[in-house]
């Protein structure tokens, strides 16, 4: 990790940089152009970064400075009213001392990783227990748009399998605004819900699944998919929508050459914006193949790690007979699950974020 040395001197650069007369008169022109764009961008992000881990450095250069003040008033022992304080305080002093410094730990082992993406690509699916688990990734689904319109985040259905029952066998969307990957990092893996279907007679509760996979958004320069590494096929779209969806081949399939990744999108009425929203698909799972791929190097580095969890890993569970939520990676429930699926699933999220910041991990 850099010292706060090298990260002054980096944050006295940039600050060089933006204060260039070159770069302001050519901000128009630079602000157009993509490349010169994610320039300008970049440096703004690397220095409210740096001035973050700086001001955290200031304040722990401060505590520090008031513990050495209250052990030389503890060895002098000359003025006992100043000692009963020092003693009162400096317990407070050493525990501030170790919440910082593991908050700028945590600010510089986060530095460059997935936090900082904009958007995020969010794919649920069915799993076990037939209609019920449609029904179950339907309000999934609805929990984290409702969740979104909370938070101001954009949504964008990119593909969408509704279920005859009601639901669906697959949908997959968009979230963007913000540092929108560090609030939902924790969805994915497999949800599992305990209830009473309305179908069943019995009165039986049934267990099913649904899966959750949450991908970063790549940028424009991490993934590029050349023409030639893929082969696209139209046809026609099927599901709700009236006899619209049958008469033109709207629907879009993309197969990865390379990697035998095949990609489908479907939800819009013309070809050239399920192509986009395939891509867009494609290149998130591309994305998220190259870094498994790459941890599958570092085997063990992520297993204490509350973050993104692995498609197959079973991480919560809603009980409706006992009106709880059960996150087990935490060991922590909550109770009130209609308005948890109605969207206040912050509650939840920080939750897990302090377990992660208490961990001394992040993803």
């Amino acid at each position: 990790m850099p010292a706060i040395e090298e990260i002054k001197k980096e944050y006295e650069e940039i600050l060089k940089k933006l204060s260039d007369p070159g770069l302001i008169s050519d901000w128009p022109a630079a602000a157009s152009a993509t490349a010169g764009k994610e320039k300008i961008e970049t440096l703004f992000k690397r220095k409210s970064f740096l001035e973050k881990v700086i001001a955290k450095e200031e304040e722990l250069r401060e505590i520090k400075s008031k513990i050495e003040e209250n052990k030389a008033i503890l060895s002098a022992k000359e003025d006992q009213e100043l000692v009963s304080l020092a003693q009162e305080e400096l317990p407070f002093l050493l525990k501030q001392q170790k919440v910082l410094e593991k908050e700028i730990k945590n600010l510089l082992m986060s530095e460059g990783k997935s936090e900082e993406k904009e958007s995020v690509i969010i794919e649920i699916r069915a799993g076990t227990g037939g209609d019920e688990a449609c029904l179950f990734a339907g309000d999934l689904f609805r929990m984290y748009s409702k969740y979104a319109q909370s938070q101001n985040l954009k949504q964008k259905i990119l593909n969408s399998h509704p279920a005859e029952i009601g639901g669906f066998k697959e949908i997959i969307f968009e979230l963007e605004n913000g540092n929108v990957f560090s609030k939902m990092k924790y969805e994915g893996g497999v949800h599992r819900v305990q209830r009473i279907p309305q179908t069943e007679k019995s009165g039986r509760i049934h267990t099913s699944t649904a899966s959750v996979a949450v991908l970063p958004k790549p940028k424009s320069a991490q993934i590029k998919i050349s023409p030639q590494d893929i082969k696209i096929d139209f046809y026609r779209a099927s599901g709700p929508g009236g006899q619209y969806v049958n008469k033109r081949e709207t629907a879009v399939r993309i197969t990865h050459l390379k990697t035998g990744l095949v990609v489908t999108s479907q939800t819009e009425r013309n070809q050239l914006q399920n192509k986009e929203n395939a891509l867009a698909i494609l290149e998130a799972r591309l994305l998220e193949k190259m870094q498994t791929e790459e941890e599958e190097k570092f085997k063990g580095k992520r297993k204490d790690q509350v973050g993104k969890a692995k498609r197959a890993e079973k991480i919560r569970t809603y009980n409706f007979p006992q009106d709880r939520i059960t996150d087990h990676r935490i060991k922590k429930s909550w109770h009130n699950i209609e308005a948890i699926l109605n969207g206040k699933l912050d509650l939840i999220i920080k939750a897990l974020k302090k377990a992660e910041v208490s961990a001394g991990v992040v993803v």
